[in-house]
C-alpha cells in the first residue's frame, strides 16, 4: 500500500477502536470523543491503564506493534477487573475485539489505582518475556544485528563461521515493510521450516493479492555515512525467487519483500556513478585498478600440476597453513586449488612436489550464460566484464535497445515501471522514450573470492532500498563446531592492520562488573 492507504488504513483502525472503547472512556472520567481522535486516544489509553505515554510510539512500529497490541488488549480489560485468564484469552484471541462486550454488554467499573504487578509468577514471566521480545526486536531492526558468514565469498576478511554484527544505523535503519511477520526472525522460522511472515508468495498473484497490500512502502531513518567504496555490505540479494535460504533449485519462482529476501555480505567495489569493468579477474573503477583495504586478499582458482602423474592421497590430505588454509582438490586427476590468495601461492609455487600452477581464468570475450545481463549481445564471463555505468540516482542515460538488456530489471523490477518494446522503439509507462532517469542509487557487489562467489556478476546491480547494513565487529568465530578462533572473537571488520581482538578486556570488564555488583549488594545487605 501507499502512504495514502496506510494513512486511510489508520483512520480506520482509529474509527474501529473509538467504536468499541468511548464508554470505556467515559467511565474512565474522559471524554467520548477522545476515543477516536488518532494519537491522541492512544496518549489517553495509556493514561487509563496507567502505562507511559511512551508506549503509543511502540504501537507505530511494524513487528513490534503485533506484541504491544495483545499488551494492550490485556491491560484494558484489566484496567476494568477483567483479571482472569478467560478474560486475557478472549482479550488476545478476539484481536481485541473483546473490548466491545466490555463497552456494550458487560457492567464493569473503572480501576484507577489497580495493582500493576502480575498476580501470579507465571504472568511476572510472560510480562518479562514479552518485554525482552519488544527491547530486542527494536534494537534487532533498528540499531544492530546479529549475522553469521554462510560462504567463502570474502575468505581472509570474513571466515565461515564468524558471527557479526551488522549496524543497521550506519547507513539508516530500514523500516521494516513486511508488517505481519515473526520478531526477529527472517524468511523461515528455526525448525519448523516455515515462512516467519504473512505473504502470498506466488509470482502471478505478488501484486493482486490482498495480503501483500499491507506491505509498508520504502522507509528508511536517515544514516550518518554513506556506502563507500570497498566497503563490506550486508543486503538482500536483489533476484533471490528461492522458497526458503536452503531451498537452491526451487520448482517455480516465489516472490519475496524485499526485507524478506536472503541476506548476503559482499564488498561493494563499485558506487553510484562509478564505471566498472573487470580484467583478468581485476576490477577497474573510472579506468584504474581497484585498490582493496590492506586486510583483503584477493583469491583465484588455479591447476596444479604434479611432477609425477599424480599426488598421493597422503598429499592431497596435507593442509598448508601458509598464508591461507588450503587444500588442493583432485577432480578426475585433475588438481586445483578453488581458492587461494596471492600471497599463499607464492608461498606454496616451490613445493618439491609441484610441476606448475597456472590460473584457472576464462578467456576475454567468451560468453558465460550464468553471468549479467544473461544477454546472447554482451560477451561477458567472471574475469573479463564489463564496461558497465553503476546507477545513481537523479542522473539520465540515453536508452537503446542496445544498452536496454543492462537496466531493463532496474527500470521493471525496482523502479515499477512497465516497459514495452515495439519494433524499435521502448515504452516506459505508455509513452516511447530514448532516455531514462533513476529513482535510486545502485552498487556493485562482489566477493573477494572471485571464483567462488555468486555475486552482481550473477545478478547485476543492488539498489539502495536492498540495504541491510554494515557489518561492525566480529563476536565469535569457530571453524566448524569444535575449533574456536579465539583471536577473531571480538575484533572489528574494518579497519587497517592486523586485528586486534578485545575479547580479554571485555571478559576483564565482564567480571570485574560482576564482582563489583557483588560485593555492593554484600555491603548493602550489612549496612
Amino acid at each position: 500500500m501507499t502512504l495514502t492507504q496506510w494513512f486511510i488504513f489508520i483512520l480506520i483502525i482509529q474509527v474501529i477502536h473509538g467504536l468499541g472503547t468511548w464508554k470505556l472512556y467515559i467511565k474512565a472520567g474522559r471524554q467520548a470523543w477522545e476515543a477516536f481522535a488518532p494519537i491522541y486516544n492512544g496518549v489517553i489509553l495509556m493514561k487509563i491503564i496507567n502505562r507511559p505515554w511512551w508506549w503509543v510510539i511502540l504501537l507505530f512500529l511494524p513487528i513490534v506493534n503485533l506484541i504491544m497490541l495483545i499488551i494492550v488488549w490485556v491491560e484494558t480489560a484489566r484496567s476494568f477487573g477483567k483479571n482472569q485468564m478467560v478474560d486475557t484469552f478472549l482479550a488476545v484471541a478476539s484481536l481485541g475485539f473483546y473490548n466491545y462486550y466490555l463497552n456494550y454488554v458487560a457492567d464493569v467499573k473503572y480501576i484507577e489505582n489497580r495493582d500493576l504487578n502480575p498476580k501470579s509468577s507465571s504472568g511476572e514471566w510472560t510480562s518479562s518475556i514479552l518485554f525482552a521480545i519488544v527491547a530486542a526486536t527494536i534494537v534487532h531492526t533498528y540499531f544492530m544485528q546479529p549475522f553469521t558468514i554462510p560462504s567463502s565469498s570474502l575468505e581472509k576478511s570474513l571466515l565461515v563461521g564468524d558471527f557479526l554484527f551488522v549496524s543497521k544505523f550506519h547507513y539508516g535503519a530500514r523500516v521494516p515493510m513486511t508488517t505481519v511477520a515473526a520478531p526477529m526472525v527472517h524468511d523461515t522460522i528455526p525448525g519448523l521450516k516455515k515462512k516467519s511472515y504473512l505473504f502470498d508468495d506466488d509470482y502471478s498473484k505478488r501484486k493482486s493479492s490482498l495480503i501483500n497490500k499491507l506491505q509498508l512502502p520504502y522507509l528508511r531513518i536517515p544514516g550518518f555515512e554513506k556506502i563507500e567504496r570497498n566497503d563490506i555490505v550486508v543486503f538482500n540479494q536483489p533476484a533471490d525467487t528461492l522458497l526458503d535460504m536452503n531451498n537452491f533449485n526451487p520448482d517455480r519462482n516465489y516472490y519475496k519483500p524485499i526485507d524478506k529476501k536472503t541476506n548476503l555480505v559482499k564488498r561493494c567495489v563499485g558506487v553510484p556513478g562509478d564505471s566498472l569493468e573487470v580484467r583478468d579477474g581485476f576490477v577497474y573503477i573510472n579506468g584504474k585498478q581497484n585498490v582493496l583495504p590492506d586486510r583483503a586478499h584477493l583469491q583465484f582458482s588455479y591447476f596444479v600440476q604434479p611432477k609425477t602423474n599424480r599426488f598421493s592421497s597422503e598429499f592431497l590430505k596435507q593442509r598448508y597453513d601458509i598464508t591461507d588454509n588450503f587444500g588442493i582438490i583432485n577432480n578426475q586427476n585433475t588438481y586445483y586449488f578453488s581458492a587461494i590468495s596471492d600471497e599463499a601461492l607464492a608461498n606454496f609455487k616451490n613445493h618439491p612436489n609441484v610441476e606448475s600452477i597456472t590460473p584457472n581464468k576464462q578467456e576475454k570475450g567468451v560468453r558465460d550464460s550464468n553471468i549479467f545481463p544473461h544477454d546472447p549481445n554482451y560477451n561477458w564471463n567472471v574475469d573479463f566484464f564489463g564496461p558497465l555505468y553503476i546507477p545513481e540516482k537523479g542522473k539520465t542515460i540515453d536508452i537503446s535497445l542496445d544498452v536496454l538488456p543492462l537496466y531493463k530489471r532496474v527500470i521493471t523490477e525496482y523502479e515499477r515501471n512497465d516497459l514495452q518494446v515495439k519494433g524499435n522503439q521502448i515504452f516506459i509507462n505508455g509513452e516511447a522514450t530514448s532516455t531514462y532517469t533513476f529513482k535510486q542509487d545502485y552498487y556493485w557487489m562482489m566477493g573477494d573470492n572471485r571464483h567462488n562467489s555468486v555475486d552482481a556478476r550473477a545478478w547485476g546491480f543492488v539498489p539502495f532500498d536492498h540495504v541491510v547494513g554494515k557489518p561492525v565487529f566480529i563476536w565469535m568465530s569457530w571453524d566448524g563446531l569444535k575449533n574456536p578462533r579465539w583471536k577473531r572473537f571480538f575484533t572489528t571488520v574494518g579497519g587497517s592492520g592486523k586485528a586486534t581482538s578485545f575479547f580479554i578486556p571485555f571478559l576483564v570488564v565482564l567480571f570485574g562488573w560482576i564482582g563489583f555488583n557483588k560485593l555492593r549488594k554484600r555491603r548493602k545487605a550489612n549496612s
